[in-house]
């Protein structure tokens, strides 16, 4: 099977986290419609991401963060959005870049999306251009294959 140089899996990906910041970009500028919430996963250690220190140490890997009702100036940037959450009654600033999300749920709708955050690999071409750069540098027998990976959406349908 010939090698996919185009990188349908990062493209894919990457377009896939558009619809998240699409949907963070309606939220931000009109609040949420009807009973739409979401349900965000993220890194918390990914480059870029801004957590509050008591946070990060009570999750060290990953986060779920919930917009539903008590959200505030929730504001999205180009490759990031930012929100202050309460947590136990604090308000606490969170910064998220797109490529750290990991998974995307809005349960009013049944809708989700997981991200392949297997390796350096996995990230959107984005934020992966230093990855991709240094990757050119090795001869192709050097390189393995890489087969696309499908986003699973089984886990958020209502069953």
């Amino acid at each position: 099977m010939p090698k996919d140089l185009m990188r349908y899996d990062l493209l894919a990906q990457e377009a896939l986290r558009g619809v998240v910041r699409a949907a963070v970009v309606r939220a931000a500028e009109g609040g949420l419609p009807g009973s739409h919430h979401f349900y965000i996963t993220f890194r918390t250690h990914y480059p870029g991401a801004n957590i509050d220190e008591q946070l990060l140490e009570k999750y060290p890997e990953e986060i779920t963060i919930v917009l539903e009702h008590q959200f505030w100036d929730l504001a999205s940037l180009d490759d990031a959005f930012e929100v202050t959450l309460s947590f136990g009654g604090a308000p606490k600033y969170i910064k998220v870049p797109y490529a750290a999300v990991t998974s995307f749920h809005d349960p009013a709708v049944g809708f989700g999306l997981k991200f392949d955050m297997g390796g350096p690999d996995a990230l959107p071409a984005t934020a992966n251009e230093a990855a991709v750069s240094s990757a050119d540098d090795e001869t192709d027998d050097d390189k393995a294959d890489v087969a696309g990976e499908v986003v699973n959406l089984d886990a958020f349908r209502r069953k």
